[in-house]
């Protein structure tokens, strides 16, 4: 059952593809704005090291489950599939509504505000224009999409190189300007640790690692996806968190902790420190296209989930539908634009969606750990071309480090957490109108 019988979209993407969709979707404005989130919270660099390293860890936890899930349905939709096969077409649909309201249109709709407000900056227009430039890009990306899948891989193609690139030459030339000072890594501590301040600092930074799972969506455009769909997230998810760790040492290098801790934009400061003020709006652009980056891949993502949903008749009618001539999810696609343009005319700026869009990942986490486990007992023969390494010990230490952070969120962040919760628990109203209508066929 390599793939769903009203599936009609074409096995386009290759290994390349699939593994700079990673890097695409997880290296955005995150490594940027989130540093100084992380700093805050911890007392010594050694500490914001182990954060990075510790989210570096849980992500290859999770890739590592759910490359087991994804070799097996390689299919459009991700852990929608996962968990209507192992538990219920409900579980499934609730899973995937949130995926598809809660975390990619609501995360297009903030990357978008984002580049219109950056953009609106460094163009001069206080701020100006910024709503009209986050509407624009969200509808021009969506048509790069909507036009054909090998469109969307080559933006997200050239955007990782060109983030790849880049990043490596800062972290290559910031130590070598000499400015820094290497006695920063040994601060001593500003205090004492504690385990709701540590988890508390895992949320940015898993934030900064989402999208470690975006070809688990495309499952069914990937080429021998039991081989290059797990290959894709390990690959993926190396670059980043290699990228990540060594950024950190450059920003631990280039400023100190206090400042650090204070910095809403650490990529910024910490070139202003190493290269001078012009650097620092260097960085800004570059801010600004990795940001794009990663919108177009959620752009990409996004829409297989509504596809995958409206190929079992759970979701608006047409949402499974086909381009004849581009071959892509076409309504999925402008429906997930109408979604992110109408949240951006309502909120009007950057969103805070980060623990809200956080506690609404680690529910998902959480329910592809049971759906893996659950599978393992129920279908046993079925055949998996990749199984998770360190079965169960590697699941079970990633759910319980999502559980972790989940249960320190639901206490110090009760609203975002309590908001994701109903967030999901939204969609069972719709479920039912769903079944009752049947639009499609369940195979």
């Amino acid at each position: 059952m390599e793939a769903h019988p009203r599936d009609r979209l074409k096995r386009e993407l290759t290994l390349t593809d699939t593994t700079f969709l990673v890097v695409a979707s997880v290296i955005g404005a995150g490594i940027f704005f989130t540093p100084g989130q992380v700093a805050a919270l911890l007392p010594s660099p050694g500490w914001i090291f182990a954060a990075w390293g510790f989210g570096a860890l849980i992500s290859l936890a999770g890739a590592l489950t759910n490359a087991e899930l994804g070799a097996m349905y390689p299919r459009a939709g991700g852990d929608y599939v996962f968990l209507r096969e192992a538990f219920h077409p409900l579980a499934g649909f609730l899973v995937g509504w949130l995926t598809f309201f809660a975390i990619y249109a609501g995360s297009i709709a903030a990357l978008a505000a984002a580049f219109g407000a950056g953009l609106s900056e460094a163009l001069g227009w206080e701020g100006r224009g910024s709503l009209a430039i986050a509407v624009g890009v969200t509808v021009l990306v969506s048509g790069a999409n909507y036009v054909g899948v090998r469109w969307g891989a080559r933006a997200n193609n050239l955007t990782s190189v060109l983030k790849i690139a880049a990043l490596a030459a800062f972290v290559i030339l910031g130590p070598s300007v000499g400015v820094g000072d290497p006695a920063r890594f040994f601060a001593a501590a500003a205090g004492p640790i504690t385990f709701t301040a540590f988890a508390l600092a895992m949320s940015p930074v898993l934030f900064s690692y989402l999208g470690w799972n975006a070809s688990l969506y495309v499952g069914s455009e990937i080429r021998d996806p039991g081989r290059n769909l797990p290959r894709s997230l390990f690959l993926g998810l190396f670059l980043c968190a290699v990228l990540y760790l060594a950024i950190n040492a450059v920003y631990l290098y280039a400023i100190p902790m206090e400042v650090l801790r204070g910095s809403p934009d650490a990529g910024r400061a910490a070139a202003g420190f190493l290269f001078g003020p012009i650097a620092g709006g260097l960085v800004g652009t570059f801010v600004l296209v990795s940001i794009l980056g990663t919108l177009n891949a959620a752009v990409l993502v996004g829409p297989r989930i509504a596809y995958a949903m409206g190929l079992d008749g759970l979701f608006l009618p047409g949402a499974d539908t086909v381009h004849p001539r581009f071959g892509t999810p076409a309504r999925a696609i402008v429906l997930q634009g109408a979604v992110a343009v109408a949240v951006l005319l309502l909120l009007r700026s950057f969103p805070a969606v980060l623990d809200f869009t956080i506690f609404a990942i680690l529910l998902a986490a959480l329910a592809d750990v049971a759906a893996l486990l659950r599978l393992r007992r129920t279908q046993p023969d079925r055949p998996r071309p990749y199984r998770a390494w360190g079965f169960p010990l590697t699941p079970l230490f990633y759910a319980a480090s999502m559980a972790g952070v989940a249960g320190v969120m639901l206490v110090e962040r009760s609203l975002e957490s309590f908001v994701a919760i109903v967030a999901m628990l939204a969609g069972i109203p719709f479920y039912r109108l769903f079944r009752r209508r049947s639009f499609g066929t369940r195979p």
